[in-house]
């Protein structure tokens, strides 16, 4: 079996390094796609690229099968197998990633069942000079702000990019006079800058790194396009700027990096509140992201002693939620049937979360983690949560020893139910929630999505203030949906009847209804903008229909608008 193994474990690293060029090659797309303004070649490289690992993991299965004349490798012959593997990946340049794909490759040949933790990389084989040269992908400066402009005017000429700017040389201005307004002790600084941009949507980012002192601060430059030429739209420089710049609510960049692990380690410094498993998936490596959160997720079990718990908030019709309190995530469920009125099936849901996996989340859909037979610590499980989980989804549950296997579950970031938020917010942040609110609802629209159940209780709300959507068994294209007036009546008996005089569709929608259980509440319905009134007006969303269809891109920026130059320095 010995030389067998090897060979195996060739074309499983072959297989690997014939994704990882694919991906890079779509990825290094992205300049010209920016250039050119190309937005729907955008989404659709987006979705390419999330496509692209199944592909080449399937083909990869197909490969192994033929190899061995469709054979099963038995236990023995799988553990030689990783040992092999444990060898190529000695040398490997990207080793972490491929790890991850091995891990891929072997749960399917297994359908995912009589998995055995010591055939996998559970814990990376590879283990990095935890202060790793960053040069390939880095340029350092030593500047004061009198020499920042040069340097700055500099880094982007090497971008090469085929657009000019507009004024280049005020957009630095800009800067540096944004950057003299955080920094107001001024002095000597070093920054460093990675060596390529990071593309996403509409947008391309220079992503910096300032230190004086030894204190590390994000300078992060975004480039966007106007009718003439390209700006510099603002300087990000503070580290909530930059966590919500790589947020899970938005589509991963695209950016050139053949080796993730360093771009991970330049970012660590400026987002401290984000897992690895974080980062990886904001640059693109989900797959591998989830094997990052799996890890992370293990050493959090090791380090804590609270049950998993019952998620609060109004229980779902189609999942079941629960966490783990000491930790900032949420496992979802999906029940054996569901609560009606709901007549999705389990098919159907897993499409809508598929959908919103590949789609521009524009900032205001939570990203999820999808796992098989993902396990639990039976002695950390509250009694009331084990008791609902065998009630409502028996078909997913089963019992090893000490542990309860889930056969398919979700996971997302943890948020506060808009709901639950609302209740207990002063009139302040209760007039800003219902403003991040009807926002998100808007830009979540004008990208084509409309989501269904707009409840506060499927939104939640992040730690930077932010409302997110994140319950998606009925969102629906904008573009499928008939948004109609209300008919109007004369008849006193039809507008007290408790069931609708005119006829309704399946995909029929009535704004108009939309204030009817939304603003149902006085205290909300005082606090809501009158600028958003137009949520409730059937012409307002189908003239949304109508830019989708002209194929119309709408701008949605992930930092607030009165940060941007134009509204700082007009």
């Amino acid at each position: 079996m010995h030389g067998n193994a090897r060979e195996l474990a060739t074309i499983i690293m072959d297989r690997f390094d014939a994704f990882y060029r694919r991906f890079l090659d779509i990825t290094q797309g992205a300049k010209v796609r920016f250039e050119t303004r190309d937005w729907l070649g955008v989404q659709l490289a987006g979705r390419q690229r999330i496509r692209l690992y199944d592909h080449h993991v399937n083909e990869t299965l197909q490969a192994v099968s033929d190899h061995m004349g469709g054979a099963p490798l038995g236990q023995e012959g799988l553990k030689e197998l990783k040992q092999a593997f444990n060898d190529l990946l000695t040398h490997h340049p990207n080793p972490e990633i491929a790890e991850s794909f091995y891990n891929s490759v072997y749960r399917r040949s297994l359908r995912h069942k009589n998995i055995r933790a010591e055939n996998l990389y559970v814990h990376s084989f590879i283990e990095r000079d935890p202060e790793p040269d960053l040069g390939s992908c880095t340029w350092q400066y030593r500047l004061t702000p009198e020499t920042l402009e040069a340097v700055l005017a500099e880094v982007l000429h090497r971008f090469g990019l085929a657009r000019p700017f507009v004024d280049l040389a005020r957009d630095l201005r800009r800067v540096a006079l944004a950057l003299a307004e955080a920094r107001p002790q001024g002095g000597p600084f070093t920054l460093t800058l990675v060596n390529t941009l990071f593309y996403r949507n509409k947008g391309a980012y220079l992503i910096g790194r300032l230190e004086q002192a030894g204190r590390p601060l994000p300078f992060i430059l975004p480039l966007l396009h106007q009718d003439d030429g390209l700006v510099i739209d603002t300087l990000l420089i503070s580290h909530d700027d930059a966590s919500i710049l790589f947020g899970f609510a938005r589509a991963y960049f695209m950016v050139w990096c053949p080796v993730p692990a360093l771009l991970v380690h330049f970012l660590r410094p400026l987002l401290p509140n984000k897992a690895d498993y974080e980062i990886y998936t904001a640059i693109g490596c989900q797959k591998h992201g989830k094997t990052a959160f799996y890890r992370d997720y293990l050493r959090h079990l090791a380090h804590s002693r609270d049950a998993f718990v019952i998620a609060p908030g109004i229980k779902g019709m189609v999942m079941c939620v629960f966490t783990l309190p000491s930790y900032g995530v949420v496992f979802k469920v999906i029940k054996d049937s569901f609560t009606p009125p709901k007549e999705v099936d389990h098919a159907t849901v897993k499409a809508k979360y598929r959908l919103v996996k590949q789609h521009d989340r524009v900032g205001r859909m939570a990203d999820t983690m999808e796992f098989t037979n993902f396990e639990l610590p039976l002695h950390r499980i509250s009694p009331p949560l084990l008791a609902e989980l065998q009630q409502l989804a028996p078909s997913l549950l089963s019992i090893k020893g000490d542990r309860l296997i889930i056969r398919h579950l979700y996971t997302e970031r943890r948020m506060i139910p808009l709901n639950l938020y609302l209740e207990q917010a002063d009139n302040g942040a209760l007039a800003d929630a219902l403003d991040e609110y009807a926002s998100a609802v808007k830009q979540l629209a004008a990208a084509n999505i409309f989501p269904g159940d707009m409840l506060f209780k499927n939104f939640g709300v992040t730690r930077h203030g932010r409302v997110i959507f994140y319950d998606y068994d009925e969102i629906a294209y904008m573009s499928e949906c008939n948004f109609r007036d209300i008919p109007k009546t004369s008849h006193l008996q039809d507008q007290l009847s408790a069931e609708p005089w005119y006829s309704v569709g399946p995909r029929d929608v009535f704004p108009e209804e939309f204030r009817t259980f939304l603003l149902c509440n006085p205290r909300i319905r005082a606090a809501f903008s009158p600028r958003h009134q137009d949520l409730f007006s059937a012409g307002y969303w189908r003239q949304l229909q109508h830019n989708i269809a002209a194929g119309q891109f709408v701008d949605v920026f992930p930092y607030r608008r009165r940060q941007r130059f134009c509204c700082r320095y007009p």
